[in-house]
Formats: C-alpha cells, structure tokens, sequence
C-alpha cells in the first residue's frame, strides 16, 4: 500500500534510523506547535497565552534559582525555538553539516555531539550569567531557546575532523570548513556585547565540546560511547542465482571494513586514507543515501 507524503516524511523522519533527520523533526515539530497555539489565541478562539506558557516549561532561564525549578529545561530548550528564520537557518546548518559528518563518523557518534553540545552551551550560558558581574544582573529575566549551540558543535565537530574540506556557498564559491568555522567563532565572540550575548556565549559552548571531541576522538576516546553501542547491520546472505550474468555493479564494502576505515579517519583524519579506502568510503555513503 502506497503511503501519503505525510506517511512519507513520518517515516524518513522518525523510523529511517537517520539521527539527523529525527533532530531536524523534534525541532521542526516543536516549533510548528507552538506556531499552531500562537494562532489559536490571535484568531480568538482563546484569551489564554497557550504558546507562552508552554514555552515557560522549554526555555532555559539564566537564573540558577529558575533552572532548579525547571531543571529538564537545560535539554529541552536546544530542540525549542521561536521565528521562522531562526529554526530554518538552524536547520540548513545542522542538515548540510550533518551530512558531511555522517558520511565519515557513525550515527552515535553524532547523536552525541548534537546533544552534548546543547547541553556544553547551555552549562556554559548558566555560569557566565551567575559568576560574570556585567550579566549577573540580567540573569532573572532572561532566557534561553534554539538548538544554534548543538548545531555549532556538529559544525565545528565536522570542520575539526576535516579542516580542508570544501563546500560551496552561495556568494563566496568554494569555502574550507576550517575558515567557515573560524568565521562562526569569530562572529559569536565579538555578539557577546550585543543583544544575544546569552545566544552567543552557548554557540561557543557547543562549539568548544565539537573542537574537544573530536580532539579526544583521535586519541583514542570516544565520549559516544556512554550511549552505548550501535546497532550492527544485518550481514548479507549469499543466494545461488543462474540467471544471466548482469553488467557488474561496484561492490559496497562490508560494515567491518568501513569500521575500520572510519576508525581510521579519527585516528589519524582523512587525508591518511589510501585511494581505495577513500573510493570504499565513497561507496558506502552512496549506499547509505540511497537506504534513508
């Protein structure tokens, strides 16, 4: 039976097995509900501010006092935000980046960089307005939404990872991750003054845990770990065929030998692959597309 196009995204987004796109729909979900009860009290079919109440429970407040109320908020507000620029530029980051880094890490590997980087960002915005005078006194009233600082740690994660990696951007042509990376830290060091000082201050906590992991990664140390081991593919079976032989395609190289490659690459990074290990991982990646 043919799904809907709603039971298609449904099924790409939540039972594909691709993290990426579940973190691209719990922001996109979140985002669209609290747009739906935000119009529920402009068309008037309600005095009562639904979409601020709810958002009073996702938010994560500057306050030490605030956040021990509400102490969930320190990982719901990286999948919580507000304005159709702010979610869909966030997005486009965490897709494009994401790719990349799907393409030569494993998908635990980045479930937990997007997740420990939202919670890098949002432990580092707690102290800097409870211990740094000039924002202690803002702390009571302000706040925290976005997913920018798990998204800055895929980006900076992937840029550590492969520094000389090219992406072309619109306006600018062929751009190396390493220069786009420095360019995004840059930027948030010097909003710090600005109005989004809070925002900034947790783009450079994600940042710095993508920089540190994949740091520690090439050591030897794999932080993803603590979310335990991921799934093993299922080995194929060898089924006799007599039919004709068929115009050979290239063989995908086995999940045993694409481990070793991808342990390869945080060892000792990219450029340590031979031609063949290189064309393997391409390979791979095309069938991993073509599977989500």
């Amino acid at each position: 039976m043919k799904r809907s196009w709603i039971g298609d995204l449904w099924h790409k987004a939540f039972r594909s097995g691709n993290p990426l796109y579940v973190l691209i729909a719990i922001n996109i979900v979140v985002f669209l509900g609290l747009g739906v009860l935000s119009l529920v009290r402009v068309l008037g079919i309600t005095d009562a501010p639904l979409a601020d109440y709810v958002l009073s429970w996702l938010q994560l407040p500057a306050s030490v006092s605030g956040w021990l109320r509400r102490p969930w908020t320190i990982a719901t507000y990286m999948f919580t935000q507000q304005g159709l620029f702010h979610v869909l530029f966030n997005m486009l980051w965490l897709f494009w980046l994401g790719v990349i880094f799907l393409d030569f890490l494993k998908k635990r590997q980045f479930t937990f960089v997007y997740l420990a980087g939202g919670l890098a960002g949002g432990v580092l915005y707690l102290l800097a307005f409870n211990l740094i005078p000039v924002f202690r006194a803002e702390a009571f009233r302000t706040v925290l939404i976005g997913s920018s600082a798990g998204v800055s740690a895929v980006v900076f994660a992937t840029a550590t990872l492969l520094p000389d990696y090219t992406i072309r951007m619109l306006f600018f042509g062929n751009v190396k991750l390493k220069y786009l990376a420095l360019v995004f830290i840059a930027l948030d060091i010097l909003a710090i003054g600005g109005l989004n000082a809070g925002g900034s201050i947790a783009h450079i906590g994600g940042a710095l845990l993508g920089f540190v992991y994949i740091k520690r990664l090439q050591s030897g140390q794999d932080w993803s770990r603590m979310l335990g081991r991921e799934r093993k593919k299922r080995k194929l079976r060898v089924v006799r065929n007599d039919a004709p032989a068929a115009k050979e395609e290239p063989l995908v190289p086995n999940q045993e030998v694409i481990d070793r490659i991808l342990d390869k690459i945080s060892q000792s990074g990219y450029e340590s692959l031979t031609k063949a290990e290189k064309e393997a991982l391409f390979k791979a990646s095309k069938q991993g597309q073509n599977e989500y």
